[in-house]
């Protein structure tokens, strides 16, 4: 809502103050209000200045430095404040000096003077303001009757949608509804000042789906006020966009109810989220549906960069690092989220060139190792996707491996196509059993004809040299908390054990094989 600082001056706990300066700007527009506690100039600048703010002070930190104060006064301009209100003067400062209000006047900062009355505190001053933005006078009028109007015309409207969209361009809002993945489903749009993505990137930021009351969020100028709503049973989130700043919050807020009222007696039902039930399609293996879906959902196959699954990222930051990553990387990200599971496809947004997909690609592995960072999360992604058919396969790779890919290699966090295949591999082997597990298995049948204890010793150093240490001795020696030089007396003797280089090409990958099945033994038993 509009309110400008003459708006202010019209207010019971104003009207005996004295516009003593910057007269000429008294039509600045007020956003909010403040204290002044600082008289330090930097910190002024770092913490107290904002466009459009009404500043209360009595400079008592300044009282005998008018030096300062006209610093101050310079200070605050520059932030863009709207007007500085000033009390006891007279107790605290003595006089304002000619030169602090000249000083105003040339910067254009309006300086009201309250009257010197200890009986007057800054807590009227915000009280009565933020009363006035948040119910101004025009409150229950023409937004209200006149959305109510348009919304109920049943005669006129054969459904909820064309009768919000009049009311929206009657009233100067705009609506949009969003899924609970934050896919828009519904969309009433009359001003296209910002796009609806960068609207949802900001609310995932604030975390509006933690909010139970409607949250205001700036939007590159535009005021956009967003709530929870539920529809048919089912969670959805609604944000409303005043165009010309024209309404209170209150009014916003009742609006909502309004709209979700009329929801209810227009039996209005939202068309499915396409894009949720894309993924969900690419997870169940049904690729004819999921092509069936790509139309609606806007998705281009060859767009499709990496598909995701993962668990623990809607605690904490996981959710803004998603929102960030999409704005600094210009890539699109489509999720889903049952309860502790996100589900999601990375998508590029404009076609490229084979060396900048390579980039892309690179950067969602970037985006995967820094969600990692919180403990408890884990990631299974397959990254570098042929299409619509290669993102369905990778879903079913993770689907069936996802759970055993985690006993295999305990360390990690981030689990790549690489060791979803292995694993995945290593199931089949150890599904089918006979000749070809044997065959694995019989790799590791020297450890038994050592000592038992020697035997155990090695293999497990071998595990872990392998799996989980990325054949790093040093990494080895820190997961098994044994000396290095250990390590490497152990692998030296595991050489001789086997009578092979374990390093070598040719030998490695049947080890790695064969001791992955070995781990995977232990969790089937």
């Amino acid at each position: 809502m509009k309110v400008t600082v003459k708006d202010c001056l019209s207010l019971e706990v104003f009207k005996d103050a004295k516009v003593v300066a910057g007269t000429k700007n008294l039509s600045g527009r007020v956003k909010s209000v403040s204290v002044l506690e600082s008289a330090d100039l930097n910190e002024i600048r770092s913490y107290l200045t904002h466009e459009g703010e009404l500043i209360l002070s009595a400079f008592f930190n300044v009282k005998d430095d008018e030096n300062r104060q006209i610093d101050i006064v310079r200070t605050l301009a520059e932030g863009g404040t709207a007007a500085l209100v000033l009390f006891y003067v007279g107790t605290v400062v003595p006089a304002l000096s000619k030169e602090l209000l000249m000083t105003a006047d040339r910067v254009g900062l309006p300086i009201l003077v309250m009257p010197n009355n200890k009986d007057i505190k800054y807590a009227d001053v915000i009280k009565q303001f933020m009363e006035n933005m948040l119910y101004g006078d025009n409150f229950g009028n023409r937004l209200i009757s006149n959305t109510i109007f348009h919304l109920l015309n049943f005669e006129k409207h054969s459904n909820f949608q064309a009768a919000v969209r009049e009311a929206a361009i009657n009233n100067d809002f705009q609506l949009i509804i969003l899924s609970e993945d934050f896919n828009p489903i519904l969309s009433i749009e009359t001003r296209h000042k910002a796009t609806i993505q960068d609207a949802i990137s900001l609310g995932r930021e604030r975390d509006v789906e933690k909010s139970a009351v409607y949250t205001m969020i700036d939007v590159n100028g535009v005021l956009t006020y967003w709530g929870p709503v539920m529809i048919n049973g089912e969670k959805h989130f609604m944000f409303i966009v005043d165009n010309e700043d024209s309404y209170s919050a209150g009014e916003i807020t009742k609006l909502a109810e309004i709209i979700e009222l009329a929801m209810g007696m227009w039996k209005y039902t939202p068309e499915r989220d396409a894009r949720a039930e894309f993924i969900k399609a690419l997870r169940r293996g049904n690729k004819s549906l999921a092509y069936t879906l790509k139309e609606e959902a806007g998705i281009n196959g060859e767009s499709l960069l990496s598909v995701f699954f993962a668990r623990g990222i809607e605690q904490g930051d996981g959710f803004k690092i998603l929102s960030k990553f999409e704005k600094e990387h210009d890539l699109g990200i489509m999720k889903i989220t049952e309860g502790e599971e996100t589900y999601g496809m990375i998508m590029n947004t404009r076609p490229q060139g084979e060396e900048l997909l390579s980039v892309k690609r690179a950067s969602c592995i970037s985006l995967f190792n820094k969600l990692k960072e919180e403990k408890t999360v884990r990631i299974f992604h397959v990254t570098g996707l042929d299409g619509i058919e290669g993102a369905a396969d990778a879903y079913r790779l993770i689907s069936e491996s996802w759970s055993f890919v985690q006993n295999v290699f305990p360390y990690k966090r981030v689990f790549t196509k690489y060791e979803l295949a292995l694993v995945s591999n290593c199931i089949n082997i150890q599904l089918q059993g006979g000749y070809v597990k044997k065959n694995y298995m019989e790799l590791l049948e020297p450890f038994k004809e050592a000592k038992e204890n020697k035997g155990r010793q090695l293999l497990e150093t071998l595990e872990t040299f392998v799996l989980d240490a990325g054949m790093n001795s040093a990494k080895t020696s820190e997961f098994m908390g044994i000396h290095t030089n250990t390590v490497q007396y152990r692998l030296k003797k595991i050489n001789e054990v086997l009578d092979v280089e374990i390093t070598g090409n040719r030998v490695i990958p049947g080890l790695t094989i064969a001791l992955a099945l070995k781990r995977l033994e232990r969790v089937v038993r």
